[in-house]
């Protein structure tokens, strides 16, 4: 693998490949596949893949202090057990799961887990970004079409969050001792520039404190500086990559989740590798992932 070509390292086609998570202790990637409910675990040294069923969609998944993870489910937030089971809610999804599910999430630098709803209809714009800890959980941010993105700087003092459809970042100031976010400014923003549809999913901030964003139906991974400029891009073998996370040993592995559902035939047979996991590797490693701590 070079840093400008991703490559692919399991042809999983998923429907909605997302959620992406290096695990260190094991040195084994986790993510899940939306639409079609389950939790996947890769080790990319062995190629060993398991997947788990879920009984309803997940859209985000992160580990916990105590073992097994948390998630975010179209019902609510659960843990998981080890095996990636529902073991007990944590908190209802307070939007109605007709038309809201949990999409993407993370764990801040104290514990905390921050996760958003999406609005399934396209149309009220009613999604929110929500903050979970041992105070329950607690709506930050409303007026949102899908959340996304949700990423911290390297000291903590940042967060990242995208509203896809509206293909925007912002940027918060972030205090990690309270867990507040407030401030909110644009960080980068761009209207539809001819065929290209791409658009902010999920992100990732490496070392240097560059964020790295997927642009779905951009075909591309794009890397920001702190101060929003655009630094790079790398084309991916798939139209719709969904979210990017460090991993590796020394965390200069950047996986790819991407997507496939409701792609057109013409798309999937240029890209029929659309909906695995690929890889690269970067100069800059990522960041450590805190693991969901419910003291936080």
């Amino acid at each position: 693998m070079t840093a400008t070509e991703p490559e692919l390292v399991l042809d999983l086609r998923c429907e909605l490949g997302e959620s992406p998570v290096w695990l260190p202790a094991e040195q084994v990637l986790v993510f899940v596949d939306i639409k079609r409910r389950r939790l996947h675990r890769f080790d990319p040294v062995s190629e060993r893949h398991d997947g788990f069923g879920l009984p309803e969609e997940i859209g985000c998944v992160a580990p916990a202090k105590e073992g097994g993870f948390v998630a975010g489910l179209r019902s609510g937030i659960w843990q998981l057990d080890d095996a990636g089971q529902p073991a007990a809610m944590l908190a209802e999804n307070p939007e109605d799961a007709k038309t809201h599910r949990f999409n993407d999430g993370c764990i801040d630098p104290a514990g905390r887990f921050w996760l958003g709803t999406l609005d399934e209809t396209k149309q009220a714009g009613d999604a929110h970004l929500y903050r979970f800890d041992r105070r329950g959980l607690t709506r930050v941010e409303g007026g949102l079409m899908t959340s996304n993105g949700a990423a911290f700087s390297p000291d903590g003092r940042f967060m990242y969050h995208s509203d896809t459809p509206r293909r925007t970042i912002y940027r918060y100031d972030y205090d990690a001792a309270t867990g507040t976010a407030s401030n909110r400014q644009i960080f980068a923003k761009w209207e539809i520039a001819g065929d290209d549809l791409g658009r902010p999913d999920g992100g990732a901030v490496d070392a240097e404190g560059c964020y790295w964003s997927a642009l779905y139906e951009g075909g591309r991974i794009r890397r920001y500086s702190p101060q929003g400029e655009i630094l790079a891009e790398y084309q991916v073998p798939a139209k719709c990559p969904t979210m990017i996370a460090f991993g590796g040993r020394d965390l200069r592995t950047l996986f790819i989740t991407t997507a496939r559902s409701g792609r057109p035939a013409d798309e999937l047979s240029e890209f029929p590798h659309s909906g695995g996991l690929f890889a690269m590797q970067v100069e800059t490693p990522g960041l450590p992932k805190p693991p969901f701590d419910p003291e936080s």
